[in-house]
């Protein structure tokens, strides 16, 4: 598949790490030129280093994406230093407290999650689609989760927003369907990211256990998600619009 998107530029938000930062690289080994996003400035600037190490073209670009200024700003900038917007993984987000019961779930908590991994996805293709109109179409991919899919115990304010982020990427992708642009989502099960880190706080027993929801037996990799992503704004796809696609090794097969 390599030079499957030669000569497009994509956006990647939360590309310091993780699916975020794997996927920018898939990009640009496509052949994309990538503006790379993040509030992690450091994490950031390396993943957008390391495209350019690796022959491509990147900027990074310090984003709240849930600051409408920032996102306008990130979308505005990546316009007008490559001249267009072709692709765009709208990845940034947050798992937030976990292990805690609805009606205890505290309401600072369940806005910030809300406001990073539902609003941000909104904001951003709220400025990404006038210009992908612009450029005639292109291609969307949302990171939602398994837990935009089914229900998980503990984690209602996470569950909701990737449940919203998949009924915001169908949505979108009915109303832009005539227009050349295709919106998907990604739904990743326990991917091996520094996110699962935190979640298991190291401990072995806490891996095993996540490694035990697997079908397959094995956390995923950041990689095995942005072959998916890339795949989807790829042409070879030209005919997928609307679907949240799990990457999760069966586990939704259940």
């Amino acid at each position: 598949m390599a030079g499957s998107l030669q000569g497009k530029v994509a956006l990647v938000t939360g590309a310091s790490s993780g699916i975020g930062r794997a996927s920018a690289l898939a990009f640009c080994r496509e052949g994309a030129k990538v503006v790379a996003a993040d509030v992690d400035v450091e994490g950031g600037e390396e993943a957008a280093e390391g495209i350019r190490e690796a022959g491509g073209e990147a900027v990074f670009v310090r984003t709240d994406v849930s600051r409408p200024g920032d996102v306008k700003a990130l979308v505005d900038q990546a316009v007008g230093t490559y001249g267009r917007l072709d692709c765009a993984h709208n990845n940034a987000g947050i798992e937030g407290v976990m292990g805690t019961p609805t009606a205890d779930q505290a309401e600072e908590d369940w806005d910030r999650v809300i406001g990073i991994n539902l609003k941000g996805v909104w904001l951003c293709m709220k400025y990404e689609i006038p210009q992908m109109l612009e450029a005639g179409g292109g291609a969307i991919v949302n990171t939602a989760s398994v837990a935009g899919l089914v229900g998980f115990e503990g984690i209602c304010h996470y569950v909701a927003s990737k449940h919203g982020v998949v009924g915001l990427t169908r949505t979108a992708a009915l109303e832009y369907a005539r227009q050349g642009i295709r919106v998907n989502a990604v739904c990743p099960g326990v991917i091996w990211t520094p996110m699962v880190d935190r979640a298991t706080g190291g401990s072995a027993e806490a891996q095993e256990q996540f490694t035990g929801m697997e079908p397959v037996g094995r956390m995923g990799t950041p990689e095995e998600v942005a072959e998916t992503v890339v795949w989807l704004c790829s042409d070879a796809a030209s005919f997928v619009t609307g679907v949240p696609m799990p990457v999760d090794g069966g586990l939704v097969a259940r």
